[in-house]
């Protein structure tokens, strides 16, 4: 058993996938192919803005577009404390500094409440000048944009989505990836839209700030390659994994999106009254990047992970160590007192495997799985 079945999807999209990747062999066009332009194209008007620009991967996609707003020494960059490395990594990478948010219990995503009285907090202290939040799409469900962006507009701040994770989910008719002045998403194999290699996107109706990203992302050019007229990178996609893109981008939107959900409902229904489930706002959607349970305490959760593993099922632990505890961020001031719900969910979080191609059987085998290590445990 696979914990996201990246074979089983090969093989549902195995010919158009190799017809594709063929054509681009053929063509010799690897950089910059016409590809990577249609991709941009259809994912732009997938989420709905006026502009997609895409990148290496999905920490230049952070960087880029934090570039666009010239962020860097003595700005304060506002991000969740329960998140993948790379959301905090960009903004210190610019010289700025990541200020941690505790998150909600049950979405996993930044707590609006706390995240004002960080951006108070650090008013008060005077030492940094607030400029940006940074909200993590964590495990497929949007973040509480409409909290979130008045807070936002209240303090005068840009709101960056990290849509990593969140590409498919949203909010009423709108879709992640189109909630913030800026928003990213990577597209890492085991994401909900994943390439067979590295890649990210940008995502804006701002059209100075695409035009930005798009001169950083490839040495700062201007008019051609040859002339550069700011400081910048080299992170583009490359034209194989447009071509991937664009034939998981199809499957995603007839039916791999509807099939995880599918997925993830199933497991609602059967596991909670058992483990605390997760919870899906009302009018959010979620693309389901992880499929993620509470247990009552780290002992309980690391039984439970051995057992699924005797079990022949795969599981994993996001994250194990909260940003503020990262070596990397030492400088940073650590108030554990801040951090209460991140504290408790590292030590009780396990992703079960979830994918469009979960069959029933299998699904079975791991709900079974976990309601007889409960039924033992009580007997």
């Amino acid at each position: 058993m696979e914990f996201r079945d990246l074979k089983a999807q090969y093989q549902h999209l195995k010919p158009e996938l190799d017809e594709e990747v063929l054509k681009v062999m053929k063509e010799g066009n690897f950089i910059s192919g016409y590809q990577v332009s249609e991709l941009e194209k259809q994912l732009a008007e997938y989420v709905g803005v006026k502009h997609c620009i895409t990148c290496g991967n999905g920490t230049d996609a952070l960087v880029l577009a934090l570039m666009a707003w010239n962020i860097g020494k003595g700005d304060a960059v506002f991000v969740p404390d329960f998140t993948f490395f790379a959301s905090a990594e960009a903004p210190a990478f610019l010289g700025a500094t990541p200020v941690f948010v505790d998150v909600e219990s049950r979405t996993f995503n930044i707590s609006p409440n706390e995240l004002e009285n960080a951006i108070q907090g650090v008013l008060k202290e005077g030492k940094l000048i607030p400029k940006a939040i940074i909200a993590v799409d964590l495990f497929g469900q949007p973040a509480e944009y409409p909290r979130i962006l008045e807070i936002a507009k209240k303090y005068n701040l840009f709101v960056l989505e990290d849509g990593a994770q969140g590409f498919g989910g949203g909010i009423g008719e709108k879709k992640a990836c189109s909630f913030g002045d800026i928003a990213t998403t990577s597209f890492f194999p085991a994401k909900p839209l994943g390439c067979y290699g590295d890649g990210g996107a940008i995502f804006t109706d701002n059209d100075d700030w695409a035009e930005l990203v798009k001169s950083y992302r490839i040495h700062g050019k201007g008019g051609n390659k040859y002339d550069n007229i700011r400081i910048g990178m080299n992170s583009r996609l490359d034209t194989m994994q447009a071509a991937i893109l664009l034939v998981k981008l199809k499957a995603f939107v007839d039916h791999e999106l509807h099939d995880v959900n599918t997925a993830a409902d199933y497991y609602t229904s059967k596991l909670k009254n058992i483990v605390n489930t997760p919870i899906i706002k009302e009018g959010y959607l979620s693309s389901w990047a992880q499929y993620t349970i509470i247990l009552d305490s780290k002992k309980q959760r690391d039984e439970l992970q051995n057992v699924l593993k005797e079990n022949g099922v795969p599981s994993m632990i996001y994250y194990p160590k909260q940003m503020h505890k990262q070596e990397a961020f030492h400088y940073v001031c650590r108030k554990e007192h801040s951090f209460k719900v991140t504290n408790e969910l590292i030590d009780n979080v396990l992703a079960l495997p979830i994918h469009p191609y979960l069959t029933w059987e299998e699904q079975e085998k791991i709900i079974n799985t976990i309601i007889n290590f409960f039924e033992n445990k009580s007997n």
